[in-house]
């Protein structure tokens, strides 16, 4: 019943910025937390970046000060802002939504992923 659609993905130059976005559709009676993870060849699923329904956000320890998450309540979309992108940050980068189904229970939703690459 929910639909997560990224966007924003591409090739960019180390350095670069990008910024994606990932707009949630469907049946959705609340704000949820939400974020941002990342699947490179040969990594294992990273979390990114999180922002929760309240506004706080958690960033990995390898994009801190580079990359800011954000979201608007309003029309279900989070945005990932990454800056001084670089060739290790090159991967397919797919949106979350955690949502409480019931007590000390969750449902994660998951976008298609979209890739970003860092290259020269």
């Amino acid at each position: 019943q929910v639909q997560l659609v990224e966007s924003g993905g591409g090739l960019v130059q180390p350095g670069g910025s990008l910024r994606l976005s990932c707009a949630a559709s469907g049946n959705i009676l609340s704000f949820n937390d939400m974020g941002w993870y990342r699947q490179a060849p040969g990594k294992e699923r990273e979390l990114v970046a999180a922002v929760t329904s309240r506004g706080t956000t958690n960033y990995a320890d390898s994009v801190k000060g580079r990359f800011t998450v954000s979201r608007d309540n309003f029309k279900n979309t989070v945005y990932l802002q990454m800056n001084s992108l670089k060739p290790e940050d090159t991967a397919v980068y797919v949106c979350n939504m955690r949502s409480t189904v019931l007590a000390g229970s969750t449902l994660d939703y998951w976008g298609q992923g979209t890739q970003v690459t860092v290259s020269s």
